[in-house]
C-alpha cells in the first residue's frame, strides 16, 4: 500500500470512529438527564396544561436546573461509591467513611435547596389550578430527586 492510500484509509478511519464518539455522546447526554430541548413538551407540563408561552418559561427555569441535578447527582455518586470502597475495601478506614458521609449529607443538602429553589421558580409560571395539579403530583412522587428530576424528563 501506497502512503498516500494508507493516509487516507487512516484519515477515513478516523472520521468514521469520532462519528460513532459524536453519536454515542449525545445518546449519553440525553439518557443522563440534561435539559430537554426547549418548548418541548414532557408529560407534566402536558399534565399541568401549560399554555405555550408557560411552556417556554417552564424550559428557560428547567434546563439550567436539570443540569445542576445533573451534576450534584454525578458528585453524590462519586462519594456514594468511595464510601462503599471504605466499608468494603481490603480494611475499613473509618476516617474516609466520615469524610464520604459527610460530604454525601452536604451535596444532598445542596440538591434539595436546588429542588425548591426550582419549584418556587415553578409556582411563579403557574395559575393556582396548575400549581394545586404540581402540588397533588409531587406528593405522590417517591421521596429523593431521582423521581423529581426524571418527572421533568418524561
Amino acid at each position: 500500500m501506497s502512503p498516500s492510500t494508507l493516509r487516507r484509509a487512516l484519515t477515513f478511519s478516523v472520521l468514521i470512529n469520532l462519528g460513532v464518539l459524536t453519536a454515542l455522546g449525545w445518546q449519553k447526554l440525553a439518557a443522563n438527564g440534561l435539559p430537554m430541548p426547549s418548548g418541548a413538551p414532557t408529560t407534566l407540563s402536558r399534565e399541568l396544561q401549560l399554555s405555550t408561552s408557560q411552556l417556554q418559561r417552564w424550559h428557560d427555569a428547567e434546563a439550567p436546573f436539570l443540569a445542576q441535578l445533573h451534576a450534584s447527582g454525578a458528585d453524590i455518586q462519586k462519594h456514594r461509591d468511595a464510601l462503599i470502597q471504605a466499608i468494603f475495601g481490603p480494611s475499613v478506614d473509618h476516617t474516609l467513611i466520615d469524610t464520604a458521609q459527610t460530604k454525601i449529607a452536604e451535596l444532598q443538602s445542596t440538591q434539595q435547596r436546588l429542588v425548591i429553589e426550582q419549584l418556587l421558580r415553578e409556582r411563579k409560571i403557574l395559575d393556582p389550578e396548575q400549581r394545586e395539579r404540581l402540588a397533588q403530583i409531587l406528593v405522590q412522587q417517591p421521596v429523593g430527586p431521582s423521581g423529581f428530576e426524571r418527572m421533568h424528563r418524561e
